[in-house]
This record gives C-alpha cells, structure tokens and sequence, in this order.
C-alpha cells in the first residue's frame, strides 16, 4: 500500500461519516432556531423602570421636576449666570428614592 492510497483511505473515511448537506434539512433546522428565539422573546417580561420613573417624576418629585424644567428654560434662553447648569441629580435623587421601594417588589 502507498502513502497517496494510506491518506485517501483515511480521508475517504472522515467524509463518509460527515452529514449529507441537504437543503430541506438546513432550512428546517433554521425555522426551529427562529420559532425558538421567537419564544424567548415572547416570554421577557416588560422594563417597569420607566413607567415608575415617569409616575414618581409626575406625583412625589413633581416639584423638583418643575424645578428643573424651569432652570433648564432659563438657561437655554439665555438668561443664566455665567456657566450655570441644570443639575439634574437633584431631581433624579427624588425620583430613585421614590422608585426603589415599588421597583423591588415588583421584581418576582
């Protein structure tokens, strides 16, 4: 036997035990995978951090938050001191105080 014989002897043999490449095969395989991922999507519950934001923002931190809106408009127009910026911690400390508490018990 001779070397060329030996290697195609055993290259013949890793080919016969590869998978035939059939196209329904792969197609199918890729509708699986997708009705699959569909799923996963479909069972992520929703983000309730900004609905709580927004209703915190509105009720509790609603001054602060007019606070805000009205330096932001004072600024923008013109009419600030020199180098004065909005800090908007102020009002986001507000309304992660608010949030928390609902946030964590809504978590299951």
């Amino acid at each position: 036997m001779s070397l060329s014989s030996f290697f195609s002897s055993f290259v013949s043999t890793i080919h016969a035990d590869a998978p035939a490449d059939d196209p329904a095969e792969k197609e199918e395989s890729l509708q699986e995978n997708s009705a699959e991922a569909e799923e996963e999507e479909e069972e992520e519950p929703e983000d309730a951090l900004p609905a709580l934001q927004e209703e915190c923002q509105q009720g509790k931190c609603a001054a602060a938050a007019k606070h805000f809106a009205h330096c932001e408009e004072k600024v923008n127009a013109g009419e600030g001191f020199p180098h004065e910026d909005c800090v908007e911690e102020f009002m986001m400390h507000c309304v992660d105080a608010c949030v928390a508490p609902k946030l964590f018990s809504n978590l299951k």
